[in-house]
Order: structure tokens, then C-alpha cells, then sequence
């Protein structure tokens, strides 16, 4: 019971920071999206570093690195959440925080969708319908925006294959992070270089205090993603599945209370519609968990003698 309530408080702590990184981005400006997202790759790397020197993990990196199935694959991973981190931090400096939320909602449909695709897993009926609902809902925004919701599919497709990249693979999340920026880290060094030396990077030229904040992504990039590396053990799949609709809530809630984006009547229609859909394919998670849960205490029952 401990357990379980510690793993709730340690995933609502993740998906709290996620929800709120709007706030923090804003805050980086006037830095662009590729400066903001290189020094996230250069200070996550540091930070990483000095986490598995105080936990002493540094021998779970090199089984990383040298196997080459698993180091493809966390390469790949790391193209993929960069692609992720730079769509993001573009809308939420471009003022489309609210169709960013709309991605991070039909994220877990999304990554449905690639169970089917790439796993041949079936879906129940319920998960169509979740599905068949959700397109609509799509259309219905596209309609509003005069275009297809390009940022919320970006983010939801970029982060529905970064998770099925780690699925294809055991690493502990301080170490696969620690790899998967670190193969990013060339890259990001060579453009900020490359930037620094045109004039036009912000971190030496907007004062101490922005430095450290742009630092501090290290720090904003590793914490969310070891919490719920924490709560992932110790609460069932189904809260969590639950629990992650607080980081698009909150998202939302900045986007149109704190940021003033505009919400017109047919993009409101449009969210509502892809809510409907989040309730029926969270209703049916519920309810196979609750029947796996059954089969198994019978499963345990002893037979009488």
C-alpha cells in the first residue's frame, strides 16, 4: 500500500514538471528553438554524468555501448526525442502551446496504433472505437486550423516511437539517457560553437542568469523522467495510463489561461471529441485490467483436497 501510494505521488511529480515545462521554455527567449534544445543535450549529458557518479551505474553504460542492437536502437531513440524536444520548444515559444497539449492527449492512441503496426498485437473493440473517434476529432481540428494538426501529431508520433524504441531494449533510465544523449552530444557541441562564433547564441550576451537557466535543462530533463522511472515500477500500468493526462491538462490550462491562446468553439469541439475518446479507451484499459487482475486470483486460489 506504501509502495503504491509513493509510486502515484512520484508519477504525479513527473507529470506535474512535464505539464509545466511551458512555463520554463517562455522563459529561455530570446534563445531559439535549436539553441535551447543543443544545450538540453549538453547539460542533460553533464547532469546524467554526475548521477551515475554519485549512484555508481557507471558499469551499466558500456553493455549499452557495446552491443550493437541495443546502441542502434538508442541511437534512433535519441533522433527521435530530439526531433520531440525541437518540435516542442518551437510551439511553445511560437504560441501553439495548446495544440502541443493536443499531441501529448493522443499520444496513448498513437501509441496504440504502433502496438498494431509493429507488434501485430490486437486491438479489442472499445480500442477501435477509441481510435475511429479520435480521427474524427482530428478532422474536426483540422477544419478549425485550416490544416492538418501538424504540431500535435509531430510530438505524438515522435514520442509514440521514441517509446517504442525503448521497448526494445533493457536499459536502466539513468544510462539509457545518459547514451542516448550522448550520441546527440557532437552535434549539439558543433552547433552551439558554430553559433557562439556567428554573435548570435544567447547564452553569453543575456546575462548570468540566463545561462543558468539554460543550464538548468539538464537538471528539468533528467528529474521528470526519473520520477516516473520510479513510479513505473511500483504502480500498475493502467494509473499510470491514467495519471498521464495531467501533464496535457495542465499544458492546456497554461496555454489558454496563462498564454491567452484563443479557443473558438470548433477547436473546442474538436478536444472534446478526442476526450471522448481518451474516456472510452481508458474505460476499457480499466476494465481488461480489472479482468487480468481476476484471472489471476483465481489462477493463485488453491484447489481443495
Amino acid at each position: 500500500m506504501q509502495e503504491g501510494r509513493s509510486g502515484v505521488l512520484f508519477g504525479l511529480g513527473a507529470y506535474l514538471l512535464w505539464g509545466v515545462f511551458p512555463l520554463y521554455f517562455r522563459q529561455l527567449e530570446p534563445a531559439g528553438g535549436l539553441e535551447i534544445v543543443a544545450h538540453r543535450v549538453l547539460w542533460s549529458v553533464v547532469f546524467v554524468a554526475l548521477l551515475l557518479t554519485v549512484v555508481r551505474r557507471w558499469r551499466q553504460v558500456p553493455p549499452a555501448v557495446t552491443d550493437r542492437r541495443t546502441l542502434l536502437v538508442l541511437a534512433t531513440a535519441a533522433v527521435l526525442v530530439t526531433i520531440n524536444w525541437l518540435v516542442y520548444v518551437v510551439a511553445v515559444n511560437s504560441g501553439h502551446v495548446v495544440e502541443a497539449s493536443l499531441g501529448y492527449f493522443i499520444n496513448p492512441l498513437v501509441s496504440v496504433l504502433l502496438g498494431v503496426v509493429f507488434f501485430a498485437e490486437r486491438l479489442r473493440p472499445l480500442q477501435w472505437t477509441a481510435v475511429g473517434i479520435a480521427t474524427v476529432a482530428v478532422l474536426v481540428l483540422t477544419l478549425d486550423y485550416g490544416r492538418p494538426p501538424w504540431i500535435a501529431l509531430a510530438l505524438a508520433g515522435s514520442f509514440g516511437l521514441y517509446g517504442l524504441m525503448k521497448k526494445l531494449v533493457r536499459v536502466d533510465p539513468a544510462p539509457g539517457l545518459f547514451v542516448e544523449t550522448a550520441v546527440v552530444l557532437v552535434p549539439a557541441v558543433v552547433f552551439l560553437a558554430v553559433l557562439h562564433g556567428r554573435g548570435e547564441g544567447t547564452a553569453g550576451s543575456e546575462g548570468a542568469g540566463h545561462l543558468l537557466l539554460l543550464m538548468s535543462a539538464g537538471i528539468a530533463t533528467a528529474i521528470p523522467l526519473l520520477l516516473f522511472a520510479a513510479a513505473s515500477r511500483r504502480v500498475p500500468l493502467s494509473t499510470m495510463g491514467l495519471l498521464q493526462y495531467v501533464t496535457p491538462l495542465i499544458q492546456l490550462a497554461v496555454g489558454v489561461f496563462v498564454f491567452s491562446e484563443p479557443m473558438p468553439p470548433a477547436r473546442l469541439a474538436g478536444f472534446v471529441i478526442v476526450w471522448v475518446a481518451l474516456a472510452v479507451f481508458s474505460l476499457d484499459s480499466l476494465r481488461n485490467a480489472r479482468a487480468g487482475a481476476r484471472r489471476r486470483a483465481a489462477d493463485t486460489v488453491p484447489e481443495p483436497v
